[in-house]
């Protein structure tokens, strides 16, 4: 079982910050990857850097893909679920939360207007709100509803920087790395 997120769309040089939030978010909460449409380069060294750095580069994968619908159509066909999350949906709050663990999962979030027949196509739409809320705030909510906060102890096994938790300031662990001869 693992959960990937879709990242439907992306307006050139306006969304670059928030794209590549979703992307830390998806590393951070525990998704295995992220599939993203129409990213700028620049993103994808950013979340490389970071996993080389920070861990992950062999546990989070990041996918450009053309056709998000056959995407979606794939998952489906695999017996995956789709989850989109949408201010439209059903309140996360009205939910049982017994998500389909076992089960592959697809979040899909949108950065414009998403189109119509991703509401039809989802297993489930779900809102964290049901007010304009922040993609990266939803993805975040949702996935501490499912793994039921224990992503927020996450550790990467091959991360060259560890934050070393303080009450006050900042200190960072850097673990050396071994000269070849």
């Amino acid at each position: 079982m693992s959960i990937a997120v879709l990242r439907l769309g992306h307006r050139l040089v306006r969304d670059d910050r928030t794209t590549t939030h979703v992307a830390l978010v998806s590393r951070a909460f525990g998704c295995k990857k992220i599939f993203m449409t129409d990213v700028d380069e620049s993103i994808l060294e950013t979340i490389r850097r970071v996993c080389d750095d920070w861990g992950g580069s062999n546990e989070f994968d990041v996918e450009i893909i053309q056709d998000w619908r056959s995407l979606l159509k794939t998952w489906k066909k695999n017996n995956g679920i789709i989850v989109h999350l949408t201010m439209y949906g059903i309140n996360i709050e009205h939910l049982s939360h017994d998500y389909p663990h076992g089960k592959n999962i697809l979040v899909v979030i949108g950065a414009s207007k998403v189109p119509k027949d991703v509401y039809f196509i989802a297993d489930m739409n779900i809102a964290v709100g049901n007010q304009p809320h922040s993609e990266i705030a939803a993805l975040a909510i949702f996935l501490d509803r499912y793994f039921q906060g224990k992503e927020l102890i996450n550790s990467f096994d091959n991360a060259k920087m560890k934050i070393v938790p303080s009450s006050r300031g900042k200190r960072v662990k850097i673990r050396k790395l071994k000269k070849s001869n």
